[in-house]
């Protein structure tokens, strides 16, 4: 079987490739992406200062990238949705609100996370 991206060590730069191509492409075109970045670049660096436990600052930190990892997910459902067509059908709805849920669902656990966490370490 033809594999698009071919096997063995080259296969995992071409993958590389393909990835940073979504990472661009996801910071070009979605603002959602964007913002959630710079809370990232905002966020994490606070993690290190303000925990010296190695679990906690996972707790921190990791949430975080989960967060991108479902915006890209959630950006990769609208563009299947809406290469399929423009008109309007119930199950593109639910797969755009499903997608949206996902990600308000991850913006909660960063929220639980840093009030747990980081914010008394704060106070």
């Amino acid at each position: 079987m033809h594999k698009p991206n071919g096997t063995g060590p080259m296969r995992i730069i071409r993958a590389a490739r393909c990835s940073w191509q979504g990472i661009r492409f996801a910071f070009l075109h979605e603002s959602a992406f964007r913002q959630e970045l710079i809370l990232c670049l905002v966020l994490m660096p606070l993690a290190f200062w303000l925990t010296a436990n190695p679990v906690e600052r996972l707790m921190l930190i990791l949430p975080l990238i989960l967060l991108l990892v479902v915006e890209c997910l959630n950006s990769a459902i609208e563009a299947a949705v809406d290469r399929i067509g423009t008109e309007r059908h119930p199950l593109s709805g639910h797969a755009k609100d499903l997608g949206s849920a996902a990600v308000f669902f991850c913006m909660l656990i960063n929220l639980l996370s840093w009030l747990v966490i980081g914010l008394p370490k704060i106070l």
